[in-house]
C-alpha cells in the first residue's frame, strides 16, 4: 500500500496540542526601519527528500493554523504532468490554498532569481491576509537562494522555522520504488507520451527536466518497432532507471539539507519519519506514528515559534491556556528560529 495523505486528517478534530486560531502579527516597513531589532513576520519552511511526506505535513499544519502553502519545487511549479511530478491533488490539499503550483507554462524555465521574486510576492500576499506562509518543496537550492539572498532582505524581514522530514535512506529507497510503480499504474507512460516530441530531444528546460520524462525518450523512439515482449522489457528498464534517478535525487536533497545544517548553521528541526514508513502496510499504525513523530511535534514547534516563547515576545493573540501549554513543552523540543 502506498502511503498517501490521509483524507481523514482533513475532517478529524485537532490533536491534543492547543488549537491556535489566530493570525500572525503584522509589522509594517516603517516599524522595521525604526526598530531593526524588533519582531519580524513569521514563515515556516518544510524541507525533506522526495517521498518523505513534506506535502502531507504542510497540509497538516495548514489545517491546524491559519496558513497557506507556497510550493518550492521547481518542477511542480509548471503546468501539466501531474503524475510524473507527483503534484498534490485537490482532494489531498484539503481546501488549503497553494501558491506557485502548476502556474508556469511547461516550456518555461524557472531560475532561482525568478523563484525568489515569485516566492517573496506570495509570502507578502499571504501575510497581508493575516495568514502564516508555509513554504514546502524539494528544491533546496532555491529555498537557500530565497532565504540567504545577497541583500539579506529575507532574513531582515522574516523569522523562519525550519522543519525537516527525514526518512532513513534504505527505507526511503523501498518506498520510492513502490511509488514509481504506482505512478506507472496510474498512467505515467501515457501522460509522458502526450508531451513526447520525436523532433525534440532537449530535456534541459522546463518541465521536461522532470525525472520520468527524459528516461522515456528511448522507449518511445523504439516502441513502434518492438513486439509486445520487447516493449515490456524496454519499459521495465526505463522504470528501473526512473527509480535509480529518483533515489539519487533523494540522496542529493538530503545532502543539501545536511550542508545547510552543518556548514551554513541553519537551525533545522529534524523529524524522523522512518517508523511511519516501516509501518505503512497498516494505515492505522502508520497514521498513529505520523501524528506522534511528525505532525504532533511539528505542531508544537510551530506553536512555540508563533508565540515566540524563547524571547518572551508575544507576537500573536492567544488564550492564556494555550500560552501555558506551549510554555510547558519539553526543552528538547525547543523551536528552530533563524533571524
Amino acid at each position: 500500500m502506498i502511503m498517501k495523505i490521509s483524507m481523514a486528517m482533513c475532517k478529524q478534530p485537532l490533536p491534543p496540542s492547543p488549537a491556535l486560531d489566530f493570525p500572525p502579527a503584522r509589522f509594517g516597513p516603517n516599524m522595521l526601519t525604526l526598530n531593526p531589532y524588533g519582531p519580524k513576520d513569521k514563515v515556516v519552511v518544510i524541507m525533506g527528500a522526495t517521498g518523505t511526506g513534506k506535502s502531507r505535513l504542510s497540509v497538516d499544519l495548514a489545517t491546524r493554523f491559519p496558513a497557506e502553502i507556497i510550493n518550492s519545487d521547481k518542477i511542480q511549479v509548471h503546468q501539466g504532468l501531474d503524475i510524473v511530478t507527483n503534484k498534490i491533488t485537490t482532494e489531498e490539499s484539503c481546501g488549503v490554498p497553494h501558491h506557485l503550483l502548476g502556474v508556469l507554462p511547461p516550456e518555461a524555465d524557472l531560475t532561482a532569481s525568478n523563484f525568489r521574486h515569485m516566492a517573496n510576492s506570495s509570502v507578502e500576499s499571504i501575510l497581508s491576509r493575516g495568514k502564516l506562509p508555509i513554504i514546502v518543496g524539494g528544491s533546496n537550492s532555491y529555498v537557500e537562494a530565497l532565504v540567504d539572498d545577497e541583500d539579506y532582505k529575507f532574513r531582515s524581514r522574516y523569522d523562519c522555522c525550519f522543519l525537516w522530514v527525514d526518512v532513513a535512506l534504505p527505507v526511503l529507497h523501498g518506498f520510492v520504488n513502490e511509488r514509481v510503480d504506482k505512478m506507472v499504474d496510474n498512467g505515467m507512460v501515457d501522460e509522458v507520451r502526450e508531451v513526447f516530441d520525436f523532433s525534440d530531444s532537449d530535456y534541459s528546460r522546463g518541465i521536461k527536466k522532470a525525472i520520468g520524462v527524459p528516461e522515456f525518450d528511448m522507449f518511445f523512439r523504439h516502441e513502434p518497432f518492438l513486439n509486445m515482449r520487447g516493449r515490456e522489457e524496454l519499459l521495465s528498464k526505463v522504470v528501473e532507471e526512473i527509480k535509480r534517478n529518483t533515489f539519487g535525487l533523494a540522496c542529493k536533497q538530503r545532502e543539501k539539507i545536511e550542508r545547510l545544517r552543518k556548514v551554513k548553521k541553519w537551525c533545522i528541526q529534524r523529524l524522523d519519519a522512518t517508523p511511519v514508513f516501516t509501518r505503512r502496510r497498516s494505515k492505522v499504525n502508520a497514521d498513529v506514528a505520523w501524528e506522534r513523530l511528525v505532525a504532533g511535534p511539528s505542531t508544537d514547534a510551530v506553536s512555540r515559534f508563533l508565540l515566540d516563547i524563547a524571547s518572551h515576545r508575544r507576537l500573536v493573540e492567544a488564550s492564556t491556556a494555550a500560552m501555558a501549554v506551549a510554555a510547558a513543552m519539553e526543552r528538547e523540543m525547543s523551536r528552530c528560529l533563524v533571524a
